[in-house]
């Protein structure tokens, strides 16, 4: 029996758990599933839930929860080996001043990125372009410890001619468009911030890219996410450097909803098929 918690993609069995809690006849079903479908924005309790007493569950979120936020990310980065800007991780406003007494004594020249841990599609993510931006940013992670949300990461800035490229993973699928920021005076490229899709420009960086995130997935098991991926404009030499993983990602750059439900249940069928 195939098991589908989600509410576009019909099964055997399918299960609505909006608004509500799992109960056990809930659990039952999940025991007795060959496989487990969920939506693409499930909480670790669901997840682990169908983790725990199923053998197969789409998406694959193990690694979503086991590095959870840019935090996460960039320790899962640094433990795989791929190519990332670099960076520093700090858990508290506490801890940065711990490794530096003084705003002028950071490891990366201005200016550099300053990421809180939470956020996704650009929020969250500021480009610190001065002691004085930076001690902005410093204040704002204080009041945001007072209500329990806690640290950040600092990251060197990466030139990038004003784009990203964004990697979307569906199962086998992989789709691949820049986002063009056309407005200067923002800093991040997401399509919420104004940037524009671009899905031509440079084909031979795109597949660079898709082959790198392609060999990351198979390794964290990762099979639907938007990732995206850097590359300096002022290195000789290419290569694709990965900046942040979005399990719930936007769908503007795919045509919309629409275009992405047509993307996502066949390869939800093949992944079932694959089994």
């Amino acid at each position: 029996m195939i098991l589908s918690f989600h509410p576009l993609f019909e099964a055997d069995k399918n299960i609505s758990c909006a608004d509500r809690e799992l109960n056990a006849s809930d659990l039952e079903a999940v025991k007795r599933a060959r496989a487990v479908i969920l939506q693409q924005g499930c909480n670790k309790f669901i997840y682990d839930m169908a983790r725990y007493n199923c053998p197969n569950v789409f998406p694959d979120y193990d690694a979503k929860f086991k590095y959870p936020g840019k935090i996460g990310q960039a320790k899962m980065f640094q433990e795989f080996g791929v190519l990332h800007p670099k960076t520093e991780i700090f858990l508290s406003v506490e801890s940065f001043f711990d490794n530096y007494s003084e705003l002028n004594e950071q490891t990366f020249d201005y200016p550099f990125v300053f990421k809180f841990d939470w956020g996704g599609e650009g929020d969250n993510v500021y480009l610190a372009k001065s002691i004085k931006e930076l001690r902005k940013y410093l204040d704002k992670a204080v009041i945001y410890e007072k209500t329990g949300q806690k640290g950040f990461l600092i990251q060197e800035y990466i030139p990038c001619r004003n784009r990203t490229l964004r990697v979307v993973v569906i199962n086998r699928k992989i789709i691949t468009y820049w986002r063009v920021l056309k407005n200067k005076r923002e800093f991040c490229s997401n399509l919420s911030k104004g940037a524009v899709v671009d899905f031509d420009s440079d084909p031979d960086l795109q597949e660079m890219a898709a082959f790198s995130v392609r060999s990351f997935c198979k390794r964290t098991k990762i099979n639907l996410a938007g990732i995206d991926i850097l590359f300096s404009s002022d290195a000789e030499i290419k290569e694709p450097l990965f900046l942040e993983i979005n399990y719930f990602f936007g769908r503007k750059g795919l045509g919309g909803s629409e275009k992405y439900y047509e993307l996502l249940i066949p390869e939800i069928k093949a992944w079932i098929n694959n089994l």
